[in-house]
């Protein structure tokens, strides 16, 4: 087991899931430092990074010289990363490689925050000893890369696989899926959602478990952290209506051809089990997290 005296620097630690690792870790005392690109209002002290610039990442990773780093940057709008490839090159892949080698020089061991569009949408529920081959995306294809340089490097490293992460959020944090349906609800206005796109969505707090259990017993490798429920987006929706006692008679059901958008989205089954093997986690299913988010609802 680790002690909690590790110095852990987070990549992109104001960003969704880097701040709420963040957070978790504070609260466990971990010795915790955090870069950010565009916002540093939440913690302060941060340091500023673009990944993209390999001189400024050496020299921030040198001067932390963490035992540990979660690469939590990215760019993750998938149209955005098929509208710009090179954008979505020089964040995912080559901002993922400056990072590497700062951590080869350091000797830190890595954790990279990677997803299941690294796969392309099939039947099969695939889990950690299949091959990703042919994304469906550029974003899943970027992503893919830097999943491959991290296995190469040869560091001690831990490749984490989401999907459609959720939870509440920090005021600077994106929104999620829960908290649309959530808030055009509230307002009792119709919410259109997509019957055949189906995902696995992680709770945030699961997420923050499983990575302190690796963390803490030194794990290294791939692991699906993602839910236990592959559900389509309206039924995910509905459940959302149900659980927060709201009006589902305002979401409607639609087909994602009736959408405005860039490229479609694979739907893509990972299967968790490695994790609750490892570490005895049980990632949660979508009701139970759900009603785990009404219970712990932040106070306005």
């Amino acid at each position: 087991m680790i002690n909690n005296k590790m110095k852990i620097l987070i990549i992109g630690g104001s960003g969704v899931i880097g701040g709420h690792l963040f957070e978790f870790l504070k609260r466990e005392q971990w010795d915790v430092e955090y870069t950010f690109k565009a916002n540093n209002e939440p913690y302060k002290n941060g340091y500023f990074l673009d990944i993209t610039d390999q001189d400024e990442t050496s020299k921030i990773i040198s001067k932390i010289n963490p035992d540990l780093v979660i690469h939590a940057a990215a760019l993750a709008n998938v149209d955005q990363c098929q509208l710009d490839k090179k954008l979505a090159n020089k964040i995912n892949t080559d901002g993922t490689k400056n990072v590497i080698e700062s951590c080869q020089y350091t000797k830190s061991k890595i954790i990279y925050i990677s997803t299941s569009f690294v796969f392309k949408g099939s039947n099969k529920k695939y889990n950690e000893k299949d091959n990703p081959i042919n994304p469906g995306t550029h974003y899943g294809l970027t992503k893919l890369n830097g999943e491959k340089l991290v296995l190469k490097s040869k560091l001690k490293s831990l490749i984490l696989r989401i999907d459609q992460p959720y939870g509440w959020k920090q005021p600077w944090h994106h929104t999620n899926s829960v908290l649309r349906v959530i808030e055009a609800l509230s307002k009792k206005q119709e919410f259109r959602d997509i019957t055949d796109w189906f995902n696995v969505p992680t709770y945030i707090p699961d997420l923050n478990k499983a990575t302190f259990a690796l963390i803490n017993n030194d794990e290294q490798g791939i692991f699906h952290l993602t839910g236990s429920d592959f559900i389509n987006r309206f039924d995910w929706a509905l459940k959302t209506a149900e659980i927060f006692g709201l009006n589902k008679n305002l979401l409607i059901p639609i087909s994602s051809k009736q959408l405005d958008i860039k490229i479609a989205r694979d739907s893509i089954n990972l299967d968790n089990k490695k994790i609750y093997e490892k570490t005895g986690i049980r990632m949660k299913g979508i009701e139970e997290g759900l009603k785990d988010m009404l219970l712990n609802k932040p106070m306005l």
